[in-house]
């Protein structure tokens, strides 16, 4: 009988938690608010790069979304964060030998310096930092350096190419600026060929020159590549008016329900509010600012209040500089909190499909031994992984950091451009989403990690 009694009281416990998941994804698919509050803010706020009075009014809209839920608390936490105009619409154009005009589709890329008027140069042509480095220094002086490696389409997740590709965008200017080069071309990180041209943050250096960088449209990019090919002395002709202004104030948006067990142990969920400023911001990160909301909505709906706290929090500046999120990690050592897991949804609102976890590995066994519950709604995959950019810093204050995954093949087509539009994106998937966060928030809640 003793040995009999272990199973028993597994399969209870199972059958119970899964009624509890099954109420989570009913409230989430019959009356779930994820949709609607991004309808609201991608329509009537948009962009919300940081320093924007857009992402003023997202904040104060967050905050108002969270206290009508009925949270226990909400608050915002004061962040100085970087303030990046784009100005003007950035104009390109090629130039060859016989004196005609090509128009390319070009946006500037987060941070850069202005052209000051226009820029012309000749253009030398680089698949990699690495081929840059190797060619002499009379190649590349004077010359805008075009950067020309795609994403790697053999990869299934898509994150994967994106990763590899992006450090010609971040630091391709740099580089550049190094060896001479008055400017930066880059071509845009997506799988797909299109005219939209893709933004993203890029750095500079200490005591090296600022030169401008762009990001150029697949179809540009391509364009470009064979009229070099057969004109090497054709130039290009940039005009971009983006500057930098000083530091302003903003701030993350955090609501919570308390723990009714366990109050002082913390598990926090997100997204990052600000967003590029081409588009509305929708899947990056619209719809894992209200996935995060949501969880904390369902958990009231269902009547499952946690054991643990649970916290929304709603990152202010993850685009270009991940102040919030340094921020959140600062005030949570300081006050002496005790967070045991931390997860972000920061790849789309696309059909779910679990979770990647960073953790020591006997957690991130702890966590799959709870995948079977998650195989009927189809976010079953749960890997040892990276979780997210805002979250990382909490990284030694956590026993496990979480990063919510949904099907990535398409959302590298509008990632950063001026179509991350609501109109793609999709009901059921952005709810099932929330449904599947919230589902695992409450399984750490009632057994810890």
């Amino acid at each position: 009988m003793l040995f009999a009694a272990a199973p028993l009281a597994a399969t209870a416990q199972t059958t119970a938690d899964s009624i509890a998941i099954r109420k989570l994804y009913d409230e989430a698919l019959a009356h779930g608010q994820s949709y609607e509050n991004l309808r609201y803010l991608t329509g009537q706020i948009g962009g919300r790069l940081s320093g924007s009075a857009q992402a003023e009014q997202a904040v104060q809209w967050g905050k108002v979304v969270m206290e009508k839920i009925g949270l226990d608390r909400v608050y915002l936490q004061e962040v100085m964060v970087p303030h990046w105009v784009r100005g003007a619409k950035e104009k390109a154009q090629v130039k060859g030998s016989k004196g005609k005009g090509l128009n390319l589709n070009v946006c500037a890329l987060g941070g850069s310096v202005g052209t000051n008027g226009k820029l012309k140069a000749q253009v030398i042509e680089v698949q990699s930092l690495k081929e840059l480095a190797a060619l002499p220094a009379d190649k590349v002086k004077g010359k805008i350096v075009f950067f020309n490696r795609p994403m790697n389409p053999l990869y299934v997740e898509t994150g994967r190419a994106y990763g590899e590709a992006g450090d010609q965008r971040r630091s391709g200017a740099a580089e550049a600026a190094k060896r001479g080069a008055v400017g930066a071309l880059v071509r845009s990180l997506s799988l797909a060929h299109d005219d939209f041209p893709h933004t993203g943050t890029m750095r500079y250096e200490d005591n090296v020159t600022k030169v401008p960088a762009a990001a150029l449209s697949t179809n540009g990019a391509d364009e470009l590549s064979q009229l070099l090919k057969a004109d090497p002395s054709l130039t290009v002709e940039l005009e971009m008016s983006c500057q930098q202004l000083p530091e302003t104030k903003s701030y993350n948006v955090v609501g919570e329900i308390k723990g009714s067990k366990y109050p002082e142990e913390i598990i926090s969920v997100g997204g990052h509010l600000d967003s590029w400023d081409l588009g509305q911001g929708a899947h990056d990160d619209g719809t894992g600012c209200t996935q995060s909301m949501e969880v904390l909505r369902l958990l009231k709906a269902t009547g499952l209040r946690p054991e643990r706290t649970v916290r929304a929090v709603l990152f202010m500046n993850e685009e270009n500089g991940v102040r919030g999120g340094t921020k959140y990690a600062e005030l949570a050592k300081a006050a002496g909190e005790k967070h045991l897991a931390a997860m972000e949804s920061d790849g789309g609102g696309f059909t779910p499909r679990g979770f990647s976890i960073e953790a020591e590995p006997a957690t991130v066994r702890k966590v799959q031994a709870w995948q079977p519950l998650f195989r009927p709604y189809g976010s079953g995959e749960f890997v040892a992984g990276h979780s997210g950019t805002d979250i990382e810093p909490l990284k030694e204050q956590v026993k496990a950091l979480i990063g919510y995954h949904c099907d990535s093949q398409r959302y590298f087509d509008i990632h950063h451009t001026a179509a991350d539009t609501f109109d793609k994106v999709n009901r059921r998937e952005l709810e099932l989403g929330g449904a599947s966060m919230a589902a695992l928030i409450y399984l750490i809640s009632k057994y810890g990690l």
